[in-house]
């Protein structure tokens, strides 16, 4: 194991878990964040993201990224980062896999049909959700609600990408069960996990793009880090072929991503005097951070890609046709929770807005196919384009 940095978060000293355990070694030589990071992985939870849209719904192509492989591509960025940073690689980690958890089917536009269903009843949104289906909703032990996860993971998944000053009605449950200090910067790792995340779909979407037929190589050029990272390639490797230079592309950019957020976040923690994990969360500001330079080149390559990929009238379209299938869904299950599986029928609350609450769980832990063929014999035949 690698020296971990004064900063780094360290299980000894977790604030612990909202339900006390009993300690043995019948459960294994781990720590307590690396049991956090074990119980994400056998979670059913993190199982369905292998079926959960990440840019292309429920798409019929191998080679296409999932929820649960972006998630695993985020991990491996997050324990670089981490581990030369001398951060907690298994805290990191398990930050980065439970990240997208709480998604609901088809992405942001599922996500979107469920806001507008639980409108006037919280709303909904996909973090807030992360913290319900592991303190909550994802219940595979005996004693206790959740996966019963430490303190440190559950507060660097509430406010990965920041303090939360207005939390919806799910982080506000969480946060009232096992208080976050959301108003606070989170740890280094949870930091670092934001941006790993960042890194990749940045990246891997640019590939994913690519493959599909909606991006081309002449469009990405446009933008100047992509186009002086492919005079890098094209110098690197004369002669070699478009279609395995753009692989090496992606590689090279993740790489120049990764440097300049190591480089940017050593000269934070240095200027802002942080000593220990507690300095971190009451600096005030984000240390984790990209120079200015690739902040803006970044922020660029984000603006190009939802005018170029994620709002393409391909994509426009399809997510028009999963609204549908999750508001359809919805509306369904409203007006009749008998269409649920017993578990869920005979457990609805009678009274809003935990009723529509109740519907909305079971549907945000759908898969795509699975939606998909409950809409079908619940609501009806839908025509879905290729890739469905």
């Amino acid at each position: 194991m690698s020296v971990r940095a004064p900063w780094a978060c360290e299980p000894d000293h977790s604030r612990g878990r909202l339900y006390e355990e009993q300690k043995g070694p019948e459960r294994g030589p781990r720590d307590a964040f690396q049991r956090d990071r074990d119980r994400i992985i056998h979670s059913i939870s993190f199982r369905r993201l292998r079926h959960k849209t990440q840019v292309f719904l429920a798409p019929d192509g191998d080679h296409f990224r999932v929820r649960l492989t972006h998630s695993l591509e985020v991990a491996q960025i997050g324990r670089t980062v981490a581990r030369v940073l001398g951060l907690n690689e298994d805290l990191t980690e398990a930050l980065c896999l439970a990240h997208d958890i709480g998604h609901p089917p088809f992405g942001h536009a599922g996500e979107k049909a469920l806001d507008e269903a639980l409108a006037g009843r919280g709303g909904f949104d996909h973090n807030g959700n992360t913290l319900r289906a592991l303190m909550v909703i994802d219940s595979p032990y005996p004693r206790w609600d959740g996966l019963n996860l430490t303190w440190e993971t559950l507060e660097g998944l509430a406010k990965h990408n920041g303090p939360v000053g207005d939390p919806g009605w799910a982080l506000a449950a969480a946060d009232t069960a096992f208080p976050l200090e959301l108003r606070q910067f989170s740890s280094l790792e949870a930091q670092v996990a934001a941006i790993a995340d960042d890194i990749a779909y940045d990246n891997h979407d640019i590939d994913d793009g690519i493959r599909a037929g909606l991006l081309t190589l002449e469009q990405l050029l446009d933008q100047p880090m992509v186009a002086d990272g492919w005079r890098r390639v094209e110098s690197n490797f004369p002669g070699v072929s478009r279609k395995r230079l753009i692989g090496e592309l992606t590689r090279s950019q993740i790489g120049a991503m990764v440097n300049d957020l190591i480089d940017q976040t050593r000269r934070n923690i240095a200027e802002a005097g942080i000593e220990t994990a507690a300095d971190v969360r009451a600096a005030g500001v984000q240390l984790a951070q990209f120079s200015p330079a690739m902040q803006e080149s970044e922020r660029r390559l984000k603006r190009f890609m939802y005018a170029n990929l994620y709002h393409h009238p391909h994509q426009l379209e399809a997510a028009d046709l999963a609204h549908g299938v999750v508001a359809g869904l919805f509306a369904a299950y409203a007006a009749d929770p008998a269409l649920m599986p017993d578990k869920w029928s005979e457990t609805i609350p009678a009274d809003e807005p935990w009723r529509s609450r109740h519907i909305a769980d079971f549907i945000a832990g759908m898969t795509d196919r699975y939606a998909i063929a409950r809409y079908r014999e619940c609501v009806g035949p839908i025509d879905l384009p290729d890739g469905f």
